[in-house]
């Protein structure tokens, strides 16, 4: 695995700049408590108990949307998981942002502004380009270290992501570390597993699945494919699903974009892939509704999960599985009428005796939001374009500065 310089390579009492991802779903301008919050905690209480002066970087939302907000709520229900107060100034680099962070004391805590409103944070560019922007010039000269614990960001050449480890000592943090050895080595696990290997697929990119199964169909016995791919899928097979209908603006699109591809893999490795067999759907009364496929004639609503004849086709194959991954869930779990197809997989996996990855985005928020419990699982990641990206080969451009520095240091 990666040879970082971690928190245990850190000597204690260091003034320490920690880039952590707390970027959360926003309801009407309010920050949404998620798992993210539970995990960088960790770390964050570590650096401050070894009497660390810890101040924090992190991002929420982009330029011109309605997520793109201060990250005030954000020190508040960290603040809550660490069990210590965090200050929080509205600021990233500027002198407010200075004379807080001289402020501190041994074992305090601060949350600089989100970094994405400041204009050197977004650009992607080499680390050397970011290492000589205003940004990091101006913060660096301020800390001992730099430790970067947002793998869900790892995939980002973002000024605070690979700009600061190469002008200050730079460490991995607890989340980096484990995140990295597990969604890393899922291909390799996935390879050295004598028993059968399965893997849940869902979410609403087809081009996400189709680079998982294109990138580890060698390794993974089943693909239980749920969510917008599903539909797709059968809509290359040519039955009557996957189209936008009503406010439903994705599945069209996707499919112009991904229909060869769809159809080749189809071709190429059906006996890997199990489909929907059943929808749900919301009927004219508000409630959950389900429909077989073989009854669909003509799609008239979308479908926001899988149907239970799917669920209780899908659960057996885990059930005989010896190591199962997720990647995406296959239904619109925040909508709890929507959420069965998701939860009952997911419980599935826990109450089996295998070796379990969960993650995609927001999938591990199904755990929390129903309370399922983190034991059941080996692990539980917190990234979505990462994990993806560590699903499939790409190179994880940040991860890989840590690495270099390592080297560089050793």
């Amino acid at each position: 695995m990666a040879e970082f310089n971690t928190l245990d390579d850190l000597e204690p009492g260091q003034r320490v700049l920690v880039r952590i991802d707390l970027n959360s779903p926003v309801e009407d301008g309010e920050v949404q408590d998620n798992h993210r919050f539970d995990r960088y905690a960790e770390t964050v209480r570590e650096l401050a108990d070894s009497e660390h002066r810890v101040v924090l970087m992190a991002h929420q939302g982009r330029p011109g949307r309605d997520t793109f907000v201060s990250l005030d709520q954000h020190a508040d229900i960290l603040s809550e998981y660490v069990g210590k107060p965090i200050q929080f100034v509205a600021d990233t680099y500027g002198d407010d942002a200075i004379e807080a962070i001289e402020g501190l004391s041994a074992g305090e805590i601060l949350l600089l502004e989100n970094t994405r409103m400041n204009d050197d944070e977004l650009p992607e560019k080499p680390p050397e380009e970011h290492a000589d922007s205003e940004f990091v010039e101006t913060l660096a000269p301020y800390f001992d270290a730099y430790v970067n614990d947002a793998y869900s960001a790892a995939h980002r050449a973002h000024a605070s992501t690979v700009g600061f480890p190469l002008v200050l000592p730079a460490y991995a943090g607890r989340v980096m570390e484990s995140e990295y050895e597990y969604n890393t080595g899922v291909a390799e696990r996935a390879r050295e597993t004598d028993g059968q290997v399965t893997m849940v697929l869902g979410g609403n990119k087809s081009e996400d699945v189709i680079s998982v199964i294109n990138n580890l169909g060698d390794a993974i016995d089943t693909f239980l494919v749920g969510g917008l791919p599903g539909e797709l899928f059968h809509r290359a097979d040519g039955k009557p699903v996957g189209m936008d209908v009503g406010d439903m603006d994705l599945l069209d699109d996707q499919y112009a974009e991904t229909e060869d591809t769809l159809a080749n893999i189809l071709e190429t490795s059906r006996d890997q892939l199990e489909l929907p067999t059943d929808f749900a759907f919301e009927d004219d009364s508000g409630e959950r509704a389900e429909i077989a496929l073989d009854d669909i004639t003509e799609k008239t609503d979308p479908y926001l999960d899988i149907g239970h004849d799917t669920i209780d086709s899908y659960v057996p194959i885990i059930e005989d599985s010896d190591a199962v991954f997720v990647k995406g869930a296959v239904g619109v779990f925040e909508d709890e009428r929507f959420a069965d197809g998701t939860v009952e997989l997911i419980e599935a996996i826990g109450r089996t005796d295998c070796f379990s990855v969960i993650g995609g985005g927001d999938t591990a928020r199904t755990l929390k939001m129903y309370g399922l419990s983190e034991d059941d699982y080996d692990h539980i990641s917190i990234a979505g374009g990462a994990y993806l990206n560590a699903l499939t080969g790409q190179e994880l451009e940040a991860a890989e500065v840590l690495i270099e520095q390592a080297t560089q240091t050793a």
